[in-house]
């Protein structure tokens, strides 16, 4: 889809109908990967711009951790500048302004209904355990299976942990191995030990089957939630 620059707001022309122009061009789009339940990257992407642009209205610094992935310290640091001699700046500010009041409630809309999709498909989701679960949960197997579908994907996983300036948070990293057709030959507790055989690196590996009671767009909205769903489950388990 077609993307908003992470600077869209202080580069070139600070004029409030050209910024218009462009802000609505993203949100149509937007609003498209919401009606068919794509979710991902566009949330994240949608969040990112909603919280850059109230630090703006609050005239707040802006934080490096709150930004894209791809966003180099190199382009941070340029986006930093500008956005200093912005807010310093009464005559632009104003027509920021304007442009705040009609971007930050559209922003905040499209937040609210791709959040509203995303509850409705976690609440579909059901984990359970495959076998034994050892005390060490941060490394293991994802099965993951969609009601209607004939296969289980199968996918390694591993959860970092890390700390932010208020709090650790947990973020899942997974790999793709496999996908079987389960039969009543081929309980989950078999393809468990067909693991173990082939990767002996773990030798009691955790895992976990997340079964979706619902069909939407598998990379882009259930494959994440799934695994977002499984680190907050594994946290539960673990406090």
């Amino acid at each position: 889809m077609k993307q908003l620059q992470f600077n869209w707001l202080t580069e070139g022309i600070i004029d409030y109908e050209y910024k218009k122009y462009i802000l609505l061009a993203y949100l149509q789009e937007a609003n498209k990967e919401l009606n068919i339940k794509k979710l991902f990257p566009i949330l994240k992407d949608l969040l990112f711009h909603y919280q850059n642009l109230l630090n703006i209205k609050n005239r707040k610094s802006l934080l490096y951790e709150h930004f894209p992935e791809s966003l180099s310290r190199a382009d941070f640091q340029k986006l930093k500048l500008s956005y200093t001699k912005m807010v310093q700046d009464d005559d632009v500010m104003e027509v920021i302004e304007e442009i705040l009041q009609y971007a930050l409630p559209r922003f905040k809309q499209l937040l609210e209904e791709g959040r509203e999709i995303y509850g409705y498909i976690e609440a579909q989701l059901e984990i359970e355990h495959i076998g034994i679960t050892p005390l060490y949960m941060d490394e293991g197997y994802l099965f993951l299976h969609v009601q209607e579908d004939i296969f289980t994907k199968i996918f390694r996983y591993q959860i970092s942990v890390y700390a932010s300036h208020h709090e650790k948070y947990r973020d899942i990293h997974i790999n793709y191995l496999d996908s079987i057709k389960k039969s009543v030959g081929s309980p989950y507790e078999k393809i468990k030990l067909q693991l173990i055989k082939k990767f002996k690196d773990l030798p009691n590996p955790a895992t976990f089957l997340v079964y979706s009671k619902v069909t939407c767009p598998f990379n882009e909205t259930l494959l994440p939630i799934a695994s977002k769903s499984l680190v907050k489950h594994i946290s539960a388990m673990v406090a």
